[in-house]
């Protein structure tokens, strides 16, 4: 039964694992962000966005990459909890 475990089981759970982190990575992309952190920065800049919506937008953005670095330090960790 062991055996049965370590051979069909196991390998099944590696793939999913991996499937996991790629996935979490690719939703909470911190390059992503920094990059639209930057875009908003400069459309701000040169006037195509205003004063209000640079804000708004700049709040969400950083909320967002706080969460995604949390993601990013918890996957190097290996403290994420999959909740069911």
């Amino acid at each position: 039964m062991f055996i049965l475990d370590d051979l069909l089981f196991r390998p099944f759970v590696g793939i999913v694992d991996a499937l996991h982190t790629i996935a979490l990575d690719e939703l909470y992309d911190v390059e992503g962000l920094e990059d639209d952190l930057k875009e908003n920065q400069l459309l701000y800049e040169l006037g195509e966005r205003s004063e209000d919506e640079y804000r708004r937008r700049k709040d969400e953005l950083e909320t967002e990459l706080e969460v995604a670095r949390d993601v990013h330090e918890r996957l190097a960790s290996g403290r994420v909890e999959v909740k069911r």
